[in-house]
């Protein structure tokens, strides 16, 4: 399962029509990234390269040009030559010689021609394409080729006139996904679905043989469940808060040892093919909520199954969040957490004490997806194609001033949903979630320890 070339293709046309006539495109790829010394990060693809040719290999540069002269449509793709001896060491390359065909460019050229070649190829456009502050190593190299071009002898040769930010194009045509994007985002949700599964499956086993459970325990289930599906890494760094740890919102220390009779937040997605997802569960580590967890958790449960019904074309995220605050205000009101009218807390944001952040954002190659929130001054409508997580929250920390039962408990809900012509399909749905869901799958866990 993967993007095909037409697809990648269809992709740069789309983006050279958008561009301005006689305009140059400059995408680069990511870099290696030193962990320590002489040893590296795990590399992962610039996302904006990744959706516009897939090559997978650090330190390559994609340009693309509608200038007549190419008769509106060019694509060079610059990268690491073939090296025996580096690739002892490092690892395989495709090299130039393979990319033409592989990745269907029209010119391949080794990296080390780069500095050269881009100042002919840049040479006599007039808009330049490029995300201004994406790379420092990018940046560098577009100042050295516009310095050159101006600074060529008797102007023999024209640098652009202007640099346009290539991702407000980019940004919008990543928005909405394709069906093979959709069928790649289900793969990844499908997994992460299954890793949050078996991580209440193995809390039930340990509580039902009085057994503490770890946080890194949790963690390790999940990222074993998404490695035995061909999910190498997470989506972004795990989150297993249990007790008041679930209180920091993005708490990734996962070092603590969870109480029986807390509650446990994880927040996990895989990342497959280069897209994410991003699934957030509560439950009681011990397997059964206690009255006042189960009123909590129940609240941001029905918070968020009322702004899903806002999920649809024409909508917008903002008319679903006001809706999951309404719900969770008049909620904290009737349960002794807050006090007054509820118009008067939702105009004095009182809640924002509770629920501090947002009820969703766009998924996609990246967790937090790009894509502008509002289109000339207003939130923008939902439209088919979309994707987003809602993920409504009530944080109640240790030393808040409410009753004792209710404080220290975090809770969160979150599943990632596909925007359809109609409403919407909950991706990751299958994850269970309503307080029997949870109970019952991690008593059967359970059961099953015993036989």
């Amino acid at each position: 399962m993967q993007i095909s070339d037409s697809e990648f293709q269809a992709r740069r046309s789309a983006l050279l029509k958008q561009m301005q006539p006689d305009s140059i495109a400059l995408i680069p790829a990511a870099q290696l990234v030193t962990r320590s010394r002489d040893t590296e990060f795990p590399f992962r693809q610039d996302s904006y390269f990744q959706y516009m040719c897939g090559f997978p290999e650090p330190d390559a540069c994609l340009v693309l040009s509608n200038h007549g002269r190419y008769n509106q449509k060019l694509s060079v793709l610059f990268c690491l030559a073939k090296d025996p001896v580096a690739e002892v060491w490092q690892g395989r390359r495709i090299g130039p010689e393979q990319a033409t065909d592989k990745f269907s460019i029209d010119l391949a050229l080794p990296l080390d021609e780069m500095s050269g070649e881009l100042i002919d190829l840049v040479d006599g456009h007039q808009h330049l394409y490029f995300a201004t502050g994406h790379s420092q190593a990018a940046d560098e190299l577009v100042e050295q080729v516009m310095t050159s071009l101006r600074g060529a002898p008797k102007q023999t040769k024209q640098a652009p006139t202007s640099v346009v930010d290539i991702r407000v194009i980019l940004d919008e045509m990543r928005l909405h996904k394709s069906p093979k994007e959709i069928q790649m985002m289900q793969k990844a949700s499908a997994i992460s679905v299954a890793a949050h599964s078996r991580a209440m499956r193995f809390s039930g086993k340990c509580a039902q043989a009085n057994q503490p459970v770890l946080e890194a325990q949790l963690e390790a289930e999940i990222h074993h469940e998404f490695a035995m599906q061909g999910a190498k890494y997470p989506a972004y760094g795990t989150i297993v808060g249990g007790g008041d740890n679930a209180c920091i919102l993005h708490y990734t220390e996962n070092n603590q040892v969870i109480n029986s009779g807390d509650l446990v937040l994880i927040d996990a997605g895989c990342e497959w093919q280069g897209y994410a997802a991003d699934i957030t569960r509560t439950f009681p580590v011990n397997g059964v909520f206690s009255p006042e967890q189960k009123q909590l958790y129940q609240l941001v449960l029905d918070a968020q199954l009322a702004s899903f019904n806002w999920i649809k074309p024409g909508n917008t995220l903002k008319q679903a969040t006001d809706c999951a605050i309404q719900v969770i205000t008049q909620g904290l009101i009737e349960l002794g957490l807050l006090s007054g009218s509820l118009e008067d807390n939702i105009e004095e944001q009182t809640y924002r004490a509770f629920f501090m952040h947002g009820l969703g954002h766009w998924l996609g190659l990246d967790v937090h997806d790009v894509g502008q929130y509002k289109q000339g001054g207003q939130d923008r409508p939902l439209s088919s194609g979309m994707v987003l997580t809602i993920e409504p929250g009530i944080y109640v920390s240790p030393d808040a001033d409410v009753a004792p039962k209710w404080q220290g408990m975090g809770i969160r809900i979150e599943d990632n949903l596909l925007v359809t012509d109609t409403g919407y399909v909950n991706l990751t749905e299958c994850v269970p979630k309503t307080i029997a869901e949870i109970e019952g799958l991690m008593a059967v866990s359970s059961e099953s320890h015993n036989g």
